[in-house]
């Protein structure tokens, strides 16, 4: 199991319906993209963090290892505003306003990374996915869905397994000898994921499977207080950012 699934799986909040997180941390990031960058974006991350480390209960530390993959591709993305192609500067040079939209554009995006982790964070998509159903979502979608989710772990254990395994016989002692690894390992886990779809197949067919995968999903309602403070938070987020709007420079 992934960190971010195990921390979603034991989290403060994982007894809420996943309604309820939704409108917080969905109801984040479009505040995040939507909103003027200063302060709307800069106020919505420091909330999402607050929540996140706070009510939420989410370790600092595991946070940041989740965190700092999608802030790697908010900084990559930004920092190619700084420079221009073409022009009477030559080549390639450095934009007039640059840094300001580098900043602009890093901090919606860190902000609406942020308010898609605290609906990560607290919502495991074994409580998701299956509710998605009762959204709308065809069954069959919901049930590739589903097998896909479970089939990742599955592979992904098998990887570590094969890479366990490897080290272990003095695999990667050497560069030749890590790429031959590297090599065996694609082909094997190759092997084995169409090994396990198989049987995987084969046990849904020996059990009646009928085009739709039946599970037990645990009882949630929506919280109406908790959903009223959620929208209340970013009205009053909204509000706070219009008040205090200045041009960033």
């Amino acid at each position: 199991m992934l960190p971010i699934d195990a921390a979603a799986h034991s989290s403060r909040w994982r007894r809420r319906h996943p309604v309820d997180k939704a409108v917080l941390g969905l109801g984040l990031t479009v505040l995040a993209i939507s909103l003027p960058p200063w302060p709307g974006a800069a106020l919505v991350l420091v909330t999402a963090v607050s929540v996140l480390l706070g009510p939420a209960g989410v370790p600092a530390r595991r946070l940041w290892r989740a965190y700092r993959v999608p802030l790697g591709f908010c900084v990559t993305g930004a920092v190619t505003l700084l420079v221009q192609v073409g022009g009477p500067k030559g080549f390639v040079s450095l934009a007039d306003d640059g840094p300001l939209r580098a900043g602009e554009l890093l901090l919606r995006t860190s902000a609406a990374s942020l308010g898609v982790l605290l609906f990560a964070f607290t919502t495991p998509m074994s409580d998701l996915l299956p509710r998605l159903v009762r959204a709308g979502i065809p069954a069959p979608v919901v049930d590739v869905a589903l097998v896909t989710y479970r089939m990742s772990f599955l592979l992904l254990d098998s990887v570590r397994r094969i890479r366990d395994a490897q080290a272990a016989r003095l695999g990667h002692t050497t560069r030749a000898a890590a790429w031959r690894s590297l090599g065996g390992l694609g082909a094997t886990a190759f092997v084995r994921a169409f090994d396990r779809a198989a049987r995987l197949q084969a046990g849904l067919a020996g059990r009646g499977y009928d085009g739709t995968l039946r599970v037990l999903v645990p009882e949630a309602r929506v919280s109406v207080r908790f959903t009223v403070a959620s929208c209340a938070l970013l009205a009053a987020l909204a509000v706070l950012t219009f008040v205090l709007e200045r041009p960033l420079t």
